[in-house]
């Protein structure tokens, strides 16, 4: 029989019911039906019965919590995988236990190669340094060994590394005993990841998926670029995405683009843009995040990667070859920067064009009450990450001893870009963060800096939708007739509306007002169990029968 003359089989039919289903379609619902690999219907129990008996399956939810599946907006998969398989200096709590893990890491991992770990952060240990290279390399055995700070902007290595890299004693970033940052530490990751095999990076990457489809994380956006990975690095997970069941994953590839060549190279890499990690600074932790006024513990304001022009250059190209651009900017003087780059494109190609594409600019975080109007009128997208100010922010924190107290205060105002009208899509930087949504949904409400804490319904709009939104996608996110069959079932408790001004919990908790809604994400209260993950209609994590 020839596929012309096969019967036509209708989609399969999947009705959940008894549960409570998160869906601006209808705030009371428990029920919905999937039929293949969209959402045919959401509504009522007693009305779901009509639909029971031509259902191919049907999924008793037991009370259980449908939503729609996350989106974390910025990851870099390769490198989470290796923390979750590999050395990860996370738990670390003082020098001498990060120096125990390298040793037993090094014991543990065949000669030849080199060893890879992730995670250290000198300024939660109570030595507030750094190891030595000579520390460093008595741990490794002599090994070559590249190391990661969290925000993986600078690196220790030891000097077997080193010696693979000729010349790298001369470049900027360059440091004779503390972490390497800028052009020296890209040139020692650049040697440190070449020693990855492709079945190691395949290994690390089904990691990462599959940790993120167990927490309920239905797509992904990969930050890929020259100076942090590399183009097989990049395909080779789009590829594995495509043919393994897991979340869906975008790539973007930040890569400087001055003209239509360099816009076809992003494309032809399967990156549905030109940015993510195209870096205009770097971080506060590094000390090279690109500020106005000098660091409060450093005399200097950090590094600028890219100029104004370079980033005009960068959008009028993207916005002619009708390609989304993004930049990597942490500083105020870094975001500014954006800004006015950002908005001299748009006086060369126009506005409305420049508006259309939107645009992102990944952290964002030390950004003035003008960039936030600016972001606003440019129609820019904020790809931002709560959990950073869960693990750095308030006034004994590492941000406020980069910037001190009061500047400090002001990173991260999610309650003013949205105010503001700026787009928000959530994520976490994984492995700099962990993936956690309903962790980063708990950042968000109760941010250290209590005026900028956002209502729980609306981090979750920007953990869900806003990815979508960021990839230029506004039928997606939601559980709504028509849209994309990607949700989680999760076992939670009582379901709240949660706001930092209690006159809108107050108006939200009226039945009239018809606001579905959500976990408890109180700080210290346990959080949400993810049961089963679905992405396009197909279970690509399950534990709800267990």
């Amino acid at each position: 029989m020839t596929e012309s003359t096969a019967p036509h089989r209708p989609p399969r039919t999947v009705l959940l019911r008894r549960g409570e289903v998160h869906s601006p379609a209808d705030p009371f619902a428990t029920a919905m039906a999937v039929q293949g690999d969209r959402i045919a219907w959401i509504g009522s129990e007693s009305a779901a019965d009509s639909l029971a008996a031509t259902a191919d399956e049907i999924v008793d939810l037991d009370g259980a919590l449908v939503t729609p599946a996350f989106t974390d907006a910025h990851t870099h998969a390769t490198a989470t995988g290796l923390a979750l398989t590999g050395l990860d200096l996370a738990p670390a709590a003082d020098l001498p236990a990060a120096l125990a893990l390298i040793r037993a890491h090094a014991a543990a991992t065949p000669p030849g190669g080199v060893l890879l770990g992730h995670g250290w952060d000198a300024t939660r240990w109570p030595e507030r340094r750094t190891p030595t290279r000579a520390e460093l390399d008595e741990a490794a055995g002599g090994r070559p060994l590249y190391l990661s700070r969290v925000d993986v902007h600078s690196a220790l290595v030891t000097t077997a590394l080193l010696d693979r890299v000729p010349g790298i004693t001369t470049l900027r970033g360059y440091a004779p005993e503390g972490p390497l940052t800028t052009d020296a530490h890209h040139a020692a990751r650049r040697a440190a990841h070449a020693t990855v095999t492709a079945e190691q990076r395949t290994a690390a990457q089904r990691a990462a998926l599959r940790r993120a489809a167990s927490l309920g994380i239905g797509s992904l956006h990969e930050c890929g670029g020259p100076d942090i990975s590399s183009e097989d690095d990049l395909t080779g997970l789009l590829a594995l995405a495509e043919a393994e069941p897991g979340p869906r994953v975008f790539g973007y590839w930040g890569a400087l683009v001055t003209g239509v060549k360099e816009a076809e190279a992003v494309r032809e890499l399967g990156a549905v843009g030109a940015g993510g990690d195209l870096f205009v600074d770097g971080s506060l932790g590094s000390h090279t995040a690109h500020l106005h006024a000098p660091y409060a513990d450093a005399d200097h304001t950090g590094a600028e990667h890219l100029t104004v022009d370079e980033v005009a250059a960068h959008v009028a190209a993207c916005t002619e070859a009708g390609l989304q651009a993004g930049f990597h900017a942490i500083g105020d003087a870094a975001i500014d920067g954006v800004v006015a780059g950002v908005r001299a494109a748009a006086e060369r190609v126009g506005l409305d064009r420049v508006r259309a594409l939107r645009h992102r600019v990944e952290h964002a975080e030390l950004i003035t009450e003008q960039a936030v109007e600016d972001f606003a009128e440019l129609a820019l997208t904020a790809s931002v990450q709560p959990a950073f100010d869960a693990a750095w922010g308030g006034p004994d924190g590492m941000y406020a001893r980069r910037l001190g107290a009061e500047r400090a205060a002001a990173l991260n105002p999610f309650a003013a870009l949205l105010r503001a009208g700026v787009p928000l899509a959530f994520g976490s930087d994984a492995p700099v963060t962990p993936l956690d949504p309903w962790g980063t949904l708990r950042a968000a409400a109760f941010h250290r800096t209590e005026r900028h804490r956002i209502s729980v319904r609306a981090g979750f709009a920007a953990h869900t939708r806003g990815g979508w939104r960021a990839v230029g996608r506004d039928d997606a996110g939601v559980l709504a007739p028509g849209a994309p069959a990607d949700y989680a079932i999760w076992r939670t408790g009582e379901l709240i509306v949660q706001a930092p001004d209690s006159r809108i919990v107050r108006w939200s908790t009226d039945p009239r007002s018809g606001t579905p809604g959500l976990p408890d994400l109180t700080p210290g209260s346990p959080l949400p169990e993810c049961l089963r993950t679905v992405v396009a209609g197909r279970t690509v994590y399950d534990r709800l029968n267990e």
